[in-house]
């Protein structure tokens, strides 16, 4: 192309200097002028000189006309489909399957808050779960109860609390009292599942009133206030987790720090330390099912209503650098079938196949995470997910708001060392040896769950050991056991016995506060022991 056109060039200016010469400027030259050349002469050297100026050339007159291409440099200037594509039934689906598993912690964390917008007051629902109108936050007074079907995998160690923002009306206010030596942490997770905020003991937080703000709050906090926590969402839904031991004596030792855990808009924020008495708090009835019951915990995501939703959610969660291309793509589709009731009868149907293909298989923890050995799983980047969309989503379906790893370790587990899942009929023992228990800063316990990953009520009451439980029972050697199982390993060893379902069962084994030893793996959890 450009070569060629550069070639003409040259011949062009051949032609010219020819033309010069024939004109007599340069042939007739005084030849009896020694100092000057024969014509002839200074004809070939000046179109030498010519042609190799223009040779030099060829290459910048071959880009100069080169029409290129510009480089994406952001995101922004990346193109996305064209509106109006034509798209097949399979492609939808496609897109519909991965928008499912993409989206399904961001409409789970949705639906929550919605349920929580339903709250007249802060209270207990059902008497035993908090819930709180947005804006506002509710406290245990104990340990979650082990007749709740609402959250798959709670702990008995702490005093739960929860309250979810509506920062897109005003920044939202919790106060910190004064722990002592308690452990506690605030877990902040935005509307990804991701924390935003470290507030707790070991972080060394200093007692006072903290603020959290959206995206685009602009302004300066108040006189009063300690700092300012920023949430890339406006949904942040805030866990305060208060450690008690497990006697009646510390339960009451905690309740006046637990009173002061309250939460509310900036506009209520008055520089004083507001208190509530949480064990009079209001009981609210479980709102009457529609449709079949379904086993296991709250259904928060569903297939059929999953269209509408993510639509919300995706105006209300802005993308992460670098996500901006896959909400186009995914918003693509949206579009296509909000056009054509076929197209979106395939994306429908791709919700229904995602939710048992993909989904409902993350339940077991062997998909959650990575194997650490002895048969344990620990999720990947709790809480920190990022662009981690499969753990990010396992963990919203097996144990929705999961802690950091600095801030606890969540040892997974559900299957026997033959790879069999757990079952109660059967005998299962931990050991730890001597000077080898959970090395932690905080606290440490193993809880184990039913086959829907809900407490098993039993005679005992009991549904986890570790650091709460004062009398744990060591052997000589300095070693301690743990006994699982659906019936009793006999009295002398039963206050180191955690009672199982006689059927499939799961634990966790959780280090709040883990030593470095845990974190580089230097450590790691005993295997289990099946006895018989």
């Amino acid at each position: 192309m450009s070569l060629r056109l550069s070639w003409r060039r040259v011949n062009a200016l051949q032609e010219s200097i020819d033309s010069i010469f024939q004109c007599g400027s340069v042939s007739a030259l005084p030849e009896s002028n020694p100092r000057l050349m024969p014509g002839g002469l200074m004809k070939n050297l000046l179109a030498v000189a010519f042609a190799s100026a223009v040779i030099v050339s060829i290459p910048s007159l071959m880009f100069a006309e080169t029409l290129q291409v510009p480089i994406p440099k952001t995101a922004a200037e990346v193109p996305g489909p064209v509106p109006g594509n034509t798209m097949t039934n399979e492609y939808v689906q496609l897109v519909g399957r991965m928008a499912y598993v993409w989206g399904y912690p961001l409409v789970n964390a949705h639906n929550r808050r919605e349920a929580f917008r339903a709250a007249p007051e802060p209270g207990l629902l059902g008497g035993v779960v908090p819930v709180a109108p947005v804006g506002f936050n509710q406290m245990l007074t104990g340990y979650v109860q082990p007749d709740q079907t609402f959250i798959v995998c709670p702990n008995q160690d702490v005093a739960y609390g929860a309250g979810f923002t509506a920062l897109d009306k005003e920044p939202t206010v919790i106060q910190v009292p004064d722990f002592g030596d308690r452990f506690y942490v605030y877990a902040m997770y935005d509307q990804r599942t991701d924390e935003i905020g470290r507030i707790g003991q070991q972080y060394a937080t200093k007692p006072g009133y903290y603020m959290i703000v959206g995206p685009d709050w602009k302004g300066e906090p108040p006189e009063g206030i300690t700092a300012i926590v920023r949430s890339s969402t406006n949904l942040v839904f805030i866990i305060p987790r208060v450690f008690k031991d497990a006697t009646p004596e510390d339960t009451a030792a905690v309740q006046p720090v637990i009173d002061q855990i309250v939460m509310y808009p900036l506009s209520q924020f008055d520089g004083k330390m507001k208190t509530k008495d949480y064990s009079k708090s209001s009981h609210f009835p479980v709102p009457a099912s529609s449709g079949t019951p379904t086993k296991g915990e709250s259904k928060w995501v569903k297939p059929e209503t999953y269209y509408d939703e993510l639509s919300v959610v995706m105006k209300e969660v802005p993308p992460l650098p670098g996500e901006e291309s896959l909400y186009r793509w995914i918003a693509s589709a949206w579009d296509a079938a909000a056009k054509n009731p076929e197209t979106k009868k395939a994306l429908n149907a791709s919700f229904v196949a995602a939710e048992k293909e993909l989904i409902e298989p993350l339940f077991q923890f062997q998909y959650n995470g990575r194997s650490i050995g002895n048969g344990w799983t620990v999720p990947a980047n709790a809480a920190q997910w990022g662009t981690d969309y499969l753990n990010r989503t396992a963990i919203s379906k097996s144990s929705m708001y999961q802690n950091t790893s600095a801030e606890t370790q969540y040892n997974l587990r559900e299957f026997d060392s033959d790879g069999n899942s757990f079952d109660g009929n059967k005998q299962y023992t931990i050991t730890f040896a001597k000077g080898e228990v959970p090395p932690v800063k905080g606290f440490w316990s193993l809880t184990l769950y039913n086959e829907e990953k809900f407490f098993f009520p039993n005679a005992l009451n009991r549904f986890s050991l570790g650091t709460k439980n004062k009398d744990l029972k060591y052997a000589d050697d300095g070693s301690l056991t743990l006994y699982l199982g659906a019936k009793s390993p006999g009295k002398e060893n039963e206050a180191n016995w955690i009672p199982a379902p006689e059927g499939h069962f799961s634990l966790i084994l959780r280090l709040y506060w883990p030593e470095e030893a845990v974190l580089s793996g230097a450590w790691l959890p005993p295997d289990i022991k099946k006895l018989n």
